[in-house]
This record gives C-alpha cells, sequence and structure tokens, in this order.
C-alpha cells in the first residue's frame, strides 16, 4: 500500500555528504532513478545517470548553490539502468557547519516527465505557429522566440539572451514604454505597431507572467489596409453626400441663369480641380451659350448658337444620347473628333466632362467641365458629377422659367413708365428706375416729369404698396390722373387731394405714397406736397445736402385733405433728389438709416460731381445756370453713383427702385418784366405799350404786332369781366409769355371747387381765351397762382435772338 503510494507520487528524497562524497536516496528516489537497492551510494553513480547535453547545466547550478551558499534547483534528464529516459526535478538546500561551511546538501527529487513533454509540445505549437511569439526574462532578455519572431527579431542563435531593445524592436516608437508599463501594471494589453524590418502592421499582445513577459504578434496588414479602404470609402461617401448637400442648398437658393451659373462654378469646379465651365440651354433649335468660366471668347463664339443636334458634336452627341461623355485627354479626344482637332487649343482644355441637362424628362440643355491637364476621372467621380448635373438642370429649368417672366415683367413696368422724360428749360433730369432683383410680379414705383405754362415743371414720383397687375393698373392710373391734374394748373395739395379720391375709389385695400413738386424757374420757388412718400433730398450748389421734412400727411387712400404745401425758395444749380423707399429701406436697413446714408453718400463721396461747376450752355444765355448737354451726362453719372452705393450689385432686393434728380435751373435776371394796370378800358393801351417797348428793349420787335394783340385782348378781358389789381408780365425764355393776372380766387377752368365764393359768370371770358387755339400760341393756360387769375400766350422766340 505505501508502495503504491509512492509510485504515484513518483518523488523520492537524497542526502549528499559534500565532504565524504557519499550519497543516499530512500526507496522512492530509487525507484524514480530505476537503481537497484544494492547500487553504490556514491556521487559518481548519480552523476553516471545525467544525460550529457544536460551535465554542464546540473553542474554549473551546484557550484552556483555551494559558491553562494544558496539553494539548489535543477531540472535534467537521467538515463535508466534499463535504458529508458525521463526528466526529474531536483530541489535542495544546504548544511552548513560551525564555519559556515556547506556539509550536507538536503533535497527532492521529482519526475517531470509528463509536464516537460507538455511543455515540449507547447513549446513546438509555439514554435511554428503562424503569429510570432516571444519570451522575455524580468531582464528584458530574450528567453525564447518562435520561427515567425526569428523573422521578425532576428535567428534565435544570434538574439537569444540578449535584450530585447538591442534589436529591431528598439527602433518601434513607444513599444519600451508601453512593454514595461504592461509588466508592471500586471495586466494584458494590445496596440498595433508598424514592425520595421518588413513595414507591415501587427497587433501585438503583452501578457506578464512570473518570470518576464511574453509577447504575440498577429499580422493585421491586410485588416487595416480593408479597413483603409472602408473608412476611405465612407470618406468619400460622406464628402460626395454633403457636395451634393451643399450643392443643393445653394442651387435652391438661385434665381436666376446666372445665379446657377455661378453656384456651379463655386460649387462644383473646385472639388474636382477643374478650371472650366461650359453652360449651354436649348432655345430655338439651337445650343446658347448661358454661362461660362475659364474659356476665352474666341471659342464660345464659335460654339455659341450652333445648331442643336446637328452642330457642335461633343455637345450635340451628348445632347441626343442623354449620356455624359468623359474625354480624359487631347489624344481621346482627337480620335473621338478628328475633324474637330483644333478645338482643344482654342479652348485651351485638356480633358472634359460633358454632361447632359435632363429636367422632367426634357433635354434642356448640356455641362461642360473642363480641365487643363489630361485628367481621368475615377468611376465615383464619374457618378458623383453625373449626380450633380441632374440637379443642376433642375435649378436651370427653374431659372429659365422665372427670366422668363421676369424679362416679361420688367418689359410691362418699363412700358407703363414714360419712354423718355421731356427737357424743360428749368431743369436737367436724370432718373433711374430698378425693378426687384427676386419675385416676377410687376411693382407700382413710378416717376414723371410734366411741363406746365410760364417755364413751370412739375415733378412727381409715387409707389403703389404691392406687386402685380392690379398694382401696375393703379400706378397706370395715377400717372393718368396726375397729368390731367397738372394740365389743370391745380396746386401740389389739390393734386394729392384728388389722387386720394381716385386711390379711395379702388378699395380699402389700395394705398399708394406720392410727392408732387412744382418748380418756378421764375422766382425759384418749389412748392411740395408729401403723402406718405420719403422726403426729398436738396442738394445745393455749395455740395451740402438737406433732408426736407415737410408735415407726414398719410398714404393716399389712407388719409383725407387737405394735403399740407411746403414753399422753397432755391438757389439755381440745387439738386432735387426725389426716390421710393426701395432706394433706402429694406429688411437689414430701416428707412431713416437708410436716408441718412443716402445724404452721406451725396454729402461725402460725391460731392465733388454735385459742385463741379455748371457746364457751358448750349442755348441762350436767358438761364442762369447750364443746361442739357454735359449737365445731363453728369446726373446720369450720379444717379449710377448712388444706385451703385445703396444698392450693391449682389444684394437681392425685394422692393422696386425708382430715382429721379432735377438740376434746377432759375431764369436769369433781367428776362422778366411786369406792371400794374389800372381797373379801367385804357388798361388794354397801356398795355400794348408796355408791350412793345419791352420787347424793342429785348431785340424782339417782329413779335410785337402779335404780343400787343394778345395783350390787349388779355387786359380787355379781365377788366370786363373780373375786378381787382390787374398786372402784366412778359417772360422771356424758350419761349416768350404774355401773362395777365386779376386778383379774383376762382380758378377759370378748373374742375374744382373754388376757394371763395364770388359772383357767378365770373372770368367766363378767361375760360373763352384759355379754349382758343392760335397758330402763333404754343399753348394757353389758366391757372390760379396765388389769388390771382392769369391767362399765359406762348409765342415763338427765335433761338438766335439776342439775351
Amino acid at each position: 500500500m505505501v508502495q503504491q503510494s509512492v509510485d504515484a507520487v513518483k518523488a523520492g528524497s537524497w542526502e549528499w555528504g559534500i565532504h565524504t562524497g557519499e550519497m543516499r536516496w530512500d526507496r522512492a528516489g530509487l525507484t524514480l532513478l530505476g537503481l537497484p537497492g544494492g547500487y553504490e551510494r556514491r556521487i559518481e553513480s548519480w552523476l553516471n545517470l545525467i544525460h550529457p547535453e544536460d551535465m554542464p547545466r546540473v553542474m554549473a547550478a551546484t557550484e552556483k548553490s555551494l559558491r553562494e551558499r544558496s539553494g539548489y534547483e535543477a531540472e535534467y534528464r537521467v538515463r535508466r539502468p534499463d535504458g529508458t529516459t525521463g526528466w526529474v526535478q531536483s530541489r535542495a538546500h544546504l548544511e552548513l557547519d560551525a564555519n559556515g561551511e556547506p556539509v550536507r546538501m538536503l533535497g527532492k527529487v521529482w519526475d517531470t516527465t509528463e509536464s516537460r513533454m507538455a511543455r515540449e509540445s507547447v513549446g513546438q505549437a509555439l514554435r511554428y505557429m503562424s503569429d510570432a511569439f516571444f519570451a522575455v526574462n524580468r531582464d528584458w532578455r530574450i528567453t525564447f522566440l518562435n520561427v515567425e519572431a526569428e523573422r521578425l527579431v532576428g535567428p534565435a542563435g544570434e538574439v537569444l539572451g540578449r535584450p530585447l531593445w538591442e534589436g529591431p524592436a528598439g527602433t518601434v516608437p513607444e513599444l519600451e514604454d508601453r512593454c514595461r508599463r504592461a509588466a508592471a501594471d500586471g495586466r494584458p494589453t494590445g496596440f498595433d505597431i508598424r514592425w520595421p524590418t518588413d513595414d507591415r502592421w501587427y497587433h501585438i499582445r503583452l501578457v506578464s507572467v512570473p518570470d518576464g513577459l511574453t509577447a504575440y504578434l498577429t499580422d493585421v496588414t491586410e485588416r487595416r489596409t480593408q479597413a483603409a479602404r472602408r473608412a476611405e470609402a465612407e470618406r468619400v461617401g460622406a464628402e460626395q453626400a454633403a457636395r451634393i448637400s451643399d450643392l443643393g442648398n445653394a442651387l435652391a437658393d438661385a434665381v436666376t441663369t446666372q445665379d446657377v451659373v455661378q453656384v456651379v462654378a463655386a460649387h462644383v469646379l473646385p472639388p474636382f480641380g477643374a478650371s472650366g465651365l461650359l453652360m449651354l440651354c436649348l432655345e430655338g433649335g439651337r445650343l446658347n451659350v448661358v454661362g461660362s468660366v475659364g474659356y476665352p471668347r474666341t471659342f464660345l463664339s464659335r460654339i455659341d448658337g450652333v445648331p442643336a443636334f446637328a452642330g457642335y458634336r461633343p455637345l450635340n452627341e451628348v445632347l441626343g444620347s442623354r449620356l455624359p461623355r468623359f474625354i480624359s485627354s487631347t489624344e481621346e479626344y482627337e480620335q473621338l473628333f478628328p475633324d474637330l482637332t483644333g478645338n482643344p487649343a482654342i479652348a485651351r482644355k485638356n480633358a472634359w466632362a460633358v454632361l447632359p441637362l435632363i429636367a422632367s424628362g426634357n433635354a434642356i440643355g448640356t455641362c461642360t467641365v473642363s480641365f487643363d491637364e489630361p485628367r481621368r476621372l475615377s468611376a465615383d467621380e464619374r457618378t458623383l458629377l453625373t449626380a450633380l448635373s441632374g440637379m443642376v438642370a433642375q435649378a436651370l429649368a427653374r431659372a429659365r422659367l422665372y427670366d422668363t417672366e421676369h424679362a416679361r415683367a420688367q418689359a410691362l413696368q418699363r412700358g407703363l413708365l414714360p419712354r423718355a422724360l421731356p427737357s424743360p428749360a428749368a431743369l436737367t433730369p436724370a432718373v433711374r428706375y430698378l425693378p426687384a432683383s427676386s419675385g416676377t410680379d410687376i411693382g407700382g414705383d413710378w416717376y414723371d416729369v410734366i411741363p406746365l405754362s410760364a417755364e413751370r415743371v412739375a415733378l412727381v414720383i409715387g409707389d403703389v404698396m404691392g406687386h402685380g397687375l392690379a398694382e401696375a393698373a393703379t400706378m397706370g392710373r395715377l400717372r393718368t390722373a396726375v397729368h390731367t391734374l397738372a394740365n389743370l394748373e391745380l396746386p401740389p395739395e389739390e393734386v394729392l387731394a384728388h389722387l386720394n379720391e381716385v386711390v379711395s375709389d379702388l378699395g380699402d385695400d389700395s394705398f399708394a405714397t406720392c410727392l408732387y413738386a412744382v418748380y418756378d424757374p421764375v422766382t425759384g420757388y418749389c412748392s411740395l406736397a408729401r403723402a406718405g412718400h420719403p422726403p426729398p433730398l436738396i442738394v445745393r450748389p455749395d455740395g451740402s445736402v438737406e433732408c426736407l421734412e415737410p408735415t407726414p400727411d398719410p398714404p393716399l387712400g389712407a388719409g383725407e385733405p387737405p394735403f399740407s404745401t411746403v414753399d422753397l425758395r432755391l438757389p439755381d444749380g440745387s439738386l432735387l433728389v426725389m426716390y421710393t423707399d426701395g432706394l433706402v429701406e429694406s429688411a437689414a436697413r430701416d428707412i431713416d438709416t437708410g436716408i441718412a446714408e443716402c445724404t452721406q453718400v451725396l454729402t461725402s463721396e460725391y460731392g465733388r460731381l454735385l459742385t463741379c461747376p455748371p457746364p457751358r450752355p448750349r442755348t441762350s444765355g436767358r438761364w442762369a445756370g447750364g443746361r442739357h448737354g454735359t449737365d445731363h451726362d453728369r446726373l446720369d453719372r450720379l444717379c449710377d453713383l448712388l444706385v451703385g452705393a445703396m444698392l450693391p450689385a449682389k444684394r437681392l432686393t425685394a422692393d422696386d427702385t425708382a430715382l429721379l434728380i432735377a438740376r434746377l435751373h432759375g431764369l436769369a435776371s433781367g428776362n422778366t418784366a411786369g406792371w400794374p394796370l389800372p381797373e379801367d378800358p385804357v388798361a388794354a393801351g397801356l398795355a400794348r405799350t408796355h408791350v412793345r417797348e419791352q420787347l424793342e428793349a429785348w431785340g424782339l420787335e417782329e413779335l410785337a404786332v402779335t404780343t400787343e394783340l394778345l395783350a390787349s385782348e388779355l387786359v380787355a378781358n379781365v377788366v370786363r369781366h373780373a375786378r381787382g389789381p390787374t398786372r402784366l408780365r412778359l417772360i422771356r425764355g424758350n419761349s416768350l409769355i404774355c401773362e395777365v393776372s386779376d386778383a379774383s380766387a376762382t380758378t377759370p377752368g378748373s374742375a374744382g371747387p373754388p376757394r371763395r365764393t364770388r359772383e357767378a359768370g365770373a372770368a367766363v371770358g378767361l375760360r373763352a381765351l384759355a379754349a382758343l387755339g392760335d397758330p402763333l400760341h404754343r399753348r394757353g393756360q389758366v391757372h390760379l397762382d396765388g389769388a390771382a387769375h392769369r391767362v399765359d400766350r406762348h409765342t415763338a422766340v427765335r433761338a438766335d435772338g439776342p439775351p
């Protein structure tokens, strides 16, 4: 029973007398070593059992123990007398004498054959496994490495026992630090490294063991490459999605065809490294260039307007097949189109992507993206360009529809405005009208210049609130009404009162603003009335700018008369600046700020234009300031500068803008003459005398007979039908005006009620004279001037007459 237990344990004890050389084994030890009971108990008997290959290691362990007075441990093979071989593990300790010298070694021995075979089996598997494996001890010296590790670290015969960091591992960034942290923490860890000897990627797993550290290296180069490819594909996909999204957002904001061209140039060319863009639309059976970037005019002129499907083959084939064509070089282009070999040199391009533009199933044109250098687009790039072309086509179709409708609206709008402004002697006008840059509805902004009698001029500007055909019709009605009322010589406040009635009759939802002014060059006075309209700006000859703030009356259709009037005496050469709110007001700028900015522009930036000396007169010297000619050119330039400063070209505007600038020209002194006349029949004779003498002084004797007759008739009629002081006045301008006034308070010929009652039948003769026609008279008017009746007769004056 005891023997069975000993055999099962396979362990025994031994004792070696160091000085005597005697070595004793117990029964289990003898069985383990295969020694018979009568063996010779000498150290030599044990040494003869040790395998020769293991002898050096056993002796070295023994010498070390004796030398250092330390424990003994060794694993070695024994060759038994019966011819079998086995592995044993032996451990012992020393007994020392009183002098500290070793006298005896006592130890244990046990069979390790099975565990050794197991370890060797594991070692064999480690040695030939596909992953690299190496082990280091606590001194970081290599104690084991398999075949794959030898390929990375070096041959086992050269590197075993050497520090790991002396080889290639020492050049791997951060590897030593991570290995030391793994050994200190005692926890497995893993990370990817690039190994220097083969420039491949490995995942290294570090495992701390009691006697050092082990490392497993798995080649992950292909996995990383595939992951990188997937990441690159995902990145490209994300970039493509972002590009499509960005282009879609930008195209959604594009309104006109040029907007679409600019968006494509900004969002498609840079990502592909392209330098040229050519967009053509199919119109009337021809391909017309609607936008281009990076192409010379000589090339554009060759393809603009070519017949569709029969003209320029690179475009027509794409348009006909509805399939894109990608040409990577000039050589490829010339092979495809041998009859067009000169075009690449003219276009200065070397690669092309010609894309059809298809919208709602219809081919509407082509879009060409081109490159300065040969370029072969990848499959992903071609797919992306094809997708983008569909979005461009939809945006271009919308933009073309907008352009068409916007052009029609502008044509209708301009048709409702004056085709050309008159050029009265009293002022030089310049005007600008800018339709809204967004939307296709017609606006209601309008303006006009209306010559009146006695060289006076009416200026009007207005804005019907809203956009559409109804507002345009209202604007047309107001223009017609203003002309009618101006010809009746009504003062500004009465003109606005009648216009208010016109707008009120259109309904509660109709409103309009209006500014009406009358300038008299004889007196230099300007009378203004404003109904809810922005105030005018007055630029005086010294360049100072004044914002006129008359009493703010409500818009037309929102208030009731009376409207207030402001009378200003303006120096000769002053500018009267009238405008609609589109010039000074927007979503980003309130009207007060806009007016202040407009005033600043007129004051500072364009002071040179405002204060420049008047141009040389082209007509007679009867007008104090210069007229027309270069003066009109300067005012045109001023309009452009003011509009450019207030409405930058790239700023979208939701409202129309009208701008009317007039330089005022007063009548020079010495060109008017007036006389009071008695309320007596002799007044007619006095009038003839005054007229004859004054015309002789002016050198207009040839007009004396006609003008005397006119003045006599007018004075006789006033004396007969009116009352109060009578006055005769002659005005020499571009025509000779004979004016007779009385002190009555009714306006003959006026459609409005009299300001004060008077006896019926008054001024009947004046009405009759006002209706007379005569070839010698340019026109006759009856109008209210203060509290006086006045009849004007205009007689032609020689252009070369003396001043």
